[in-house]
């Protein structure tokens, strides 16, 4: 479910990246920063609890329900001091595992158990895909989770903002590893509050300079660039 966001960390919060300023010494590397920004946020709040809660309850011992399907089970999720129980399961297909994770909180705003996200991986795990409803008292699927995988490195792993009825409705961003020198990168497509727009993002995660294009706001097709300083130069 993870991105690794490390190397665009910024005190801007905004999805408006007119608010970087055009012309300072690392405008280029700022601009990439704040236009994933907000997914980072995501990772952050939203994310917090089903990651950790997968995470924790896969690593526990699973125990056999019935014919091809186990369940695991781990309680006491502590995220930002409240407490999750969190009830897993696995059944196995002819060609992919179905997995559904039940999540419960105890104390202040506790409540009930229920299924806040489902998924699908392949026998092999080499891809698969979660479901993640957007509350307990709003069971609506709110985020669609595609992942690729080879070995155990990430292939990539990709967040589609499924809500019906939403102006962000199918915006999405794609973070992915290459073998390429900038062998990182990020695909955001994303509504501004006009349109769609897209941003391409490529970086080293070694050395941490990279490169962002965006016809919409910057102008042109051209690739801008930054060192491993963040600081402006001209591409190669």
């Amino acid at each position: 479910m993870s991105m690794d966001f490390t190397n665009f960390t910024s005190g801007k919060k905004s999805l408006d990246v007119t608010a970087t300023t055009q012309g300072t010494a690392n405008s280029n590397w700022e601009f990439a920063a704040v236009v994933v920004s907000v997914w980072r946020v995501l990772m952050t709040t939203t994310l917090a609890v089903p990651v950790a809660s997968f995470k924790l309850a896969s690593g526990s011992t699973p125990v056999y329900l019935k014919d091809k399907m186990w369940q695991w089970t781990y309680n006491s999720v502590t995220l930002a001091g409240v407490s999750y129980n969190a009830r897993l399961t696995g059944e196995i297909g002819a060609t992919d595992v179905v997995w559904k994770m039940y999540i419960s909180r105890t104390g202040v705003g506790a409540y009930s158990e229920f299924l806040w996200y489902q998924g699908t991986s392949k026998l092999n795990g080499t891809s698969g895909q979660w479901i993640l409803n957007q509350s307990q008292t709003v069971q609506d699927p709110v985020l669609q989770i595609d992942w690729t995988k080879s070995g155990d490195a990430i292939g990539s792993v990709k967040y589609t903002y499924i809500k019906n009825a939403d102006q962000f409705n199918t915006s999405y961003i794609e973070y992915g590893l290459t073998s390429n020198t900038l062998d990182a990168y990020f695909t955001v497509h994303y509504y501004n509050g006009v349109k769609f727009s897209d941003v391409n993002i490529e970086w080293s995660t070694s050395l941490k300079n990279g490169r962002a294009k965006s016809a919409d706001y910057l102008g042109d097709d051209n690739w801008y660039c930054w060192d491993e300083n963040r600081i402006n130069v001209t591409c190669p």
